[in-house]
């Protein structure tokens, strides 16, 4: 998928929303246990409930490699079933990645072959040449961790160099932003550190930013908005636990799409202000 459909899909829908997929059998209603696939069952109620208010899916490949062979065919067919329903939707493998070249490339295959995924997270700790394979897919994205929304962001992410007169999470923006041009490339900046968007749109003026915290993890919607969204909207904003678990009855999938319609309708009002639809 190129940058051109994502903002074309982002204004069809009035929408830039992300659900994570991020589905724990032990949180899911109680009968559906009694599906073949409990998990995929979730998975294809929640994808049908809440598919008109969402331009991207992330499931994290966690949640299924935890179960093996049985939970790798459980987000094959979670991805299939998404392309099934709509084609256009953008499919993120939230994987978390990275590696020397020859492991990277094989985790390639993984993800864009395999699984048919449209983008992957990539840590860029290794560098360059351990993001690079999976820049030779031509029509895949990678997606690579800047600033996250968790405690432990502080650990590293803000690191000073008084040489370089940046942190460290700066320096990956700006080193890593040559390796790809926008179409090809996003970064994760988390939704509870929206007040460093500024700062980072003078450094990636153009591409998309995947931004989790929004809802359970108490990001605000329209200060993200604010402070990142640039004239193609560039911005993918992800909502998992908000959304997913809204329900927890029969009527889960009804409580999802309600959680969902309630963001894309605050995106919408954001798409207006902003004039990009």
């Amino acid at each position: 998928m190129d940058i051109d459909t994502l903002f074309n899909n982002i204004r069809r829908k009035k929408s830039f929303l992300c659900i994570g997929l991020d589905t724990d059998i032990k949180k899911i209603p109680h009968y559906l246990l009694e599906a073949k696939d409990p998990v995929f069952e979730f998975n294809k109620r929640i994808i049908d409930a809440t598919l008109p208010y969402a331009v991207a899916y992330k499931p994290n490949t966690a949640f299924y490699e935890v179960n093996g062979e049985a939970g790798w065919r459980t987000l094959q067919k979670t991805i299939a079933w998404i392309r099934e329903k709509d084609p256009s939707v953008f499919i993120i493998a939230d994987a978390k990645r990275g590696d020397i070249g020859n492991t990277s490339r094989l985790y390639a295959r993984a993800f864009f072959e395999t699984l048919d995924a449209d983008a992957l997270t990539v840590a860029p700790y290794m560098g360059r040449d351990s993001v690079l394979p999976f820049l030779e897919y031509e029509d895949k994205w990678v997606i690579l961790l800047a600033l996250t929304s968790n405690p432990g962001a502080e650990d590293f992410q803000f690191f000073y160099s008084e040489k370089e007169q940046k942190h460290l999470y700066q320096k990956v923006l700006q080193e890593a932003s040559s390796w790809a041009p926008p179409g090809r490339m996003m970064f994760v900046t988390g939704a509870t550190r929206a007040e460093k968007l500024t700062d980072i749109r003078k450094w990636v003026p153009r591409h998309f930013l995947l931004v989790p915290g929004v809802g359970a993890q108490g990001g605000s919607l329209e200060e993200v908005a604010r402070y990142g969204m640039n004239e193609q909207c560039g911005l993918l904003v992800n909502s998992s636990r908000g959304i997913i678990y809204a329900g927890h009855e029969k009527d889960f999938a009804m409580k999802a799409a309600a959680a969902a319609r309630d963001l894309q309708q605050q995106m919408e009002q954001q798409l207006r202000q902003k004039g990009i639809i």
